[in-house]
């Protein structure tokens, strides 16, 4: 079957190495997406183990369309009855790229309404929309006149990995957190520090890809297992596949400035059941000090600026950054990602990398130094700098199978089959230069 799995802009190289390493074939790198082919199976792995998409969808129609009533239209011709019944309740979310459709809204309700005359003019009876908990995610996606119906079988977004339990404001999504991490090149290598780690996002993800366990364990429901065809035994196959898994040798450190911060990230780390891995405590960033950082990987997310009272404040508190990696992480390659130019600047270090990525809708920097003491020539040119860069060089990451879904708080033990009669019944909880195409994106509406 063809699949699409949506993710940022700016990892779908990274996406579509995951995928490969799935198994998937036909990979075609997208726009914010990547396209790729595989069995049932895949579709069940690629929900438990992708740790950078946002969700995986299964294209079922296709076709061209100058306006919402040719969308109804052609919806209406679709066989349904393949993956519904008049009893399957569902929910509809559209996105547009075109200067044609200029409300997303109305196509949502036109594709609602193809759904519903289909099944009335079948059965004379109409299936219910459910935005909560339906049965069916229906998608759609308009790209100028090109129209795609699919069907979600995530259903919640999958950087909703089950395990936060607190979060401090503007909390990092999980998927870029993820993607983060592996365009550092970490896969458990070595220690790893945080020390703006906030809710602990950083933290957690990066216990997560050191042992390899997918990010789907914590999840209580994917869209999927409501499906006409799932197939439960392919799944718990899948599920409880740890055979991949590795060994973590090595320590996560996150800390803070804010104890409120703290105490969430602690939260969290508890809820994942990581804390043999990761230690957090609260502690001001001009009072880190005896760390053993040589060969360590730092990830930072400082504060753009936004919420801060003056423009000064930010650039000290990167200046302060700056001189912390300097005279405390010696050894250490750094990464940080930060929106504000002008405060990246103020680190007063030269990033060996620059990337980007995007955090919501703000444009980032992703930038990459490499810490060392002497002059740079010493460094550029010695072993040790070799070793260092091949160790933390991004990879193309290892088959990472279906790890168990298991209670948050018991991951770090060893897990047993979750009970076959509990599967299913869970509750889940080109445009003119001048003019750029709209982009909406809307829920279902009750019918």
């Amino acid at each position: 079957m063809n699949l699409l799995a949506k993710t940022f802009k700016g990892l779908e190289e990274v996406l579509a190495e995951e995928l490969r390493a799935l198994g998937a074939a036909d990979i075609e790198v997208q726009r914010r997406a990547v396209g790729f082919s595989g069995g049932k199976d895949l579709l069940y792995s690629a929900n438990l183990n992708l740790r950078t998409a946002s969700r995986v969808l299964m294209p079922i129609l296709t076709f061209e369309a100058e306006d919402a009533d040719e969308v109804y239209e052609q919806a209406k011709q679709a066989d349904w009855s393949q993956w519904m019944t008049s009893r399957t309740t569902f929910t509809i979310d559209s996105t547009v790229y075109s200067e044609r459709f200029r409300h997303s809204k109305y196509v949502t309700y036109r594709v609602k309404d193809a759904i519903a005359d289909y099944w009335t003019e079948r059965e004379g009876r109409r299936p219910n929309v459910n935005l909560t908990d339906p049965d069916l995610y229906v998608n759609v996606h308009i790209a100028d006149c090109h129209v795609t119906l699919s069907l979600d079988s995530s259903g919640e977004s999958l950087h909703k990995r089950g395990y936060r339990v607190a979060q401090t404001e503007a909390p990092l999504n999980e998927a870029l957190a993820a993607g983060m991490l592996l365009l550092a090149g970490w896969k458990g290598q070595s220690d790893f520090y945080d020390f703006m780690c906030g809710s602990g996002t950083l933290l957690i993800e990066a216990a997560l890809i050191a042992q390899n366990i997918g990010p789907g364990i914590f999840r209580k429901h994917f869209a999927f297992e409501k499906w006409r065809d799932f197939d439960s035994d392919l799944f718990e196959q899948a599920y409880n596949d740890d055979s991949r898994e590795r060994v973590f040798t090595h320590h996560i450190y996150g800390s803070d400035a804010g104890y409120y911060a703290v105490q969430q990230a602690l939260k969290n780390v508890r809820s994942a059941g990581m804390q043999r891995f990761i230690d957090v405590r609260q502690v001001r960033l001009q009072e880190l000090k005896e760390l053993h950082t040589d060969g360590a990987l730092v990830v930072i997310n400082p504060p753009y600026g936004e919420r801060l009272s003056r423009d000064k404040d930010v650039l000290r508190l990167y200046e302060d950054i700056g001189k912390c990696l300097k005279f405390q992480f010696t050894g250490a390659t750094a990464w940080i990602l930060s929106s504000n130019d002008d405060a990246l600047k103020c680190i007063g270090l030269k990033p060996s990398q620059r990337l980007h990525l995007m955090n919501g809708e703000l444009d980032c920097r992703f930038n990459c130094y490499e810490l060392f003491s002497g002059t740079r020539k010493e460094f550029v040119t010695s072993p040790e700098t070799k070793a260092r860069r091949e160790r933390n060089r991004p990879h193309k990451p290892l088959e990472s199978a279906a790890a168990k879904r298991i209670s948050p708080a018991d991951s770090h033990k060893k897990r047993s089959s979750r009970p076959k009669q509990a599967l299913g019944t869970r509750s889940s909880s080109p445009a003119k230069k001048k003019q750029q195409p709209t982009q909406q994106t809307n829920h279902a509406l009750a019918i």
